[in-house]
């Protein structure tokens, strides 16, 4: 289910790995495409969807706004219980939230499937997607 884009160069795309979400992030997260990465997180924790992997293999610019944005996602998905998992981060991303001691409190993975497979939900099963 795509998110609008507010700008040309950004999308959302919302997948599910049985009871997991995955978001693909592509193009740039400024202040102006931050609304919609919260709506598709709040959409998807309406639907008791609350374990979530954030897919920014496609994410080329992130400012503080986007940083901003992260952090706030990240907490709303906590305090509801969840869990928000990253995989697919650029060098550049990875730089950014080295310096702002940001990868201390986002859980990190090298694929998709490690990150699904991290879900107690999904532990046990060989092959979700």
């Amino acid at each position: 289910m795509p998110i609008p884009p507010r700008a040309k160069n950004f999308s959302i795309t919302i997948r599910h790995s049985g009871p997991a979400s995955l978001i693909d992030v592509v193009g740039s997260l400024t202040l102006f495409e931050s609304g919609a990465l919260r709506q598709a997180i709040s959409d998807l924790l309406a639907d008791k969807r609350k374990d979530i992997v954030l897919n920014l293999s496609g994410l080329e610019y992130l400012d503080s706004s986007g940083i901003g944005e992260l952090v706030r996602n990240y907490l709303t998905v906590i305090k509801t219980g969840g869990s928000l998992k990253v995989v697919g981060l650029s060098q550049k991303v990875e730089d950014i939230l080295k310096i702002t001691q940001l990868y201390k409190v986002f859980p990190e993975f090298p694929n998709e499937q490690a990150a699904l497979d991290s879900f107690p939900s999904n532990t046990g099963n060989p092959n979700p997607l």
